[in-house]
């Protein structure tokens, strides 16, 4: 007999195209955190799939209520976004636009249950509560780096033995994607206009270097 994980892998379809989501009964959008190339395929997303069903985003910034204007079902267009490394971590945050409806909030929380995530709600704001506390965070500790207060060691040995976190901050930039921490506190910049969210220089110049962690080999560490 066929293991559950075994059965559950031969289920999955991969395809480059939009069209065979046809068929689709929930799709959650996770593409890389581009605001433009979201909005581009919501705009495909709501052209090809069937008009009835909920078309989520998994973005950990960008404005849900954006995203849904860029379709012609802003009510069924929500915020799902699961926490990295997904397999491990329980939490999904909910997040409704101005347009999107009760009954998609529900629906879409149900779905989390079933996938034995725990679903938390939150508002439509830049960054939503995870990344509006935990990116400022993180940039600090890279601030800390490139100011010389300690070695990237010896910040994350601070977090990690003082703060009881289970990763330190700039080994979990380097899992997030240093690309990706760069994109979300530019949305946090742009969407509150508070300086204490500008991005510090080094991260964007890892960035331009290519050093975006774990998925380069080159981040704050070598992999």
């Amino acid at each position: 007999m066929k293991s559950k994980k075994k059965a559950a892998v031969e289920r999955i379809q991969t395809t480059r195209e939009i069209k065979p989501l046809e068929t689709a009964d929930f799709v959650v959008e996770a593409v890389i955190e581009n605001q433009d190339l979201k909005l581009e395929v919501f705009k495909q997303l709501d052209e090809h799939c069937r008009p009835n069903i909920i078309l989520a985003s998994n973005t950990s910034s960008i404005p849900i209520t954006r995203i849904a204007a860029a379709t012609k079902r802003p009510s069924q267009v929500i915020g799902m976004h699961f926490m990295n490394p997904v397999p491990l971590m329980k939490l999904v945050e909910i997040i409704q636009g101005l347009a999107t409806s009760e009954e998609t909030f529900e629906s879409t929380k149900n779905l989390a249950v079933q996938l034995k995530k725990i679903p938390v709600a939150a508002n439509d704001s830049p960054g939503f509560i995870s990344n509006r506390i935990l990116l400022p965070m993180i940039n600090e500790a890279i601030f800390a780096l490139y100011e010389g207060v300690g070695a990237a060691e010896a910040i994350d040995s601070v977090m990690k033995l003082g703060m009881n976190h289970p990763m330190g901050p700039l080994e979990l930039a380097d899992l997030i994607g240093l690309d990706t921490c760069l994109s979300i506190l530019e949305v946090l910049h742009e969407g509150l206009g508070d300086s204490k969210y500008r991005p510090c220089p080094l991260l964007r110049k890892y960035v331009d270097a290519g050093y975006l962690g774990r998925k380069t080999g080159r981040g704050f560490y070598a992999y």
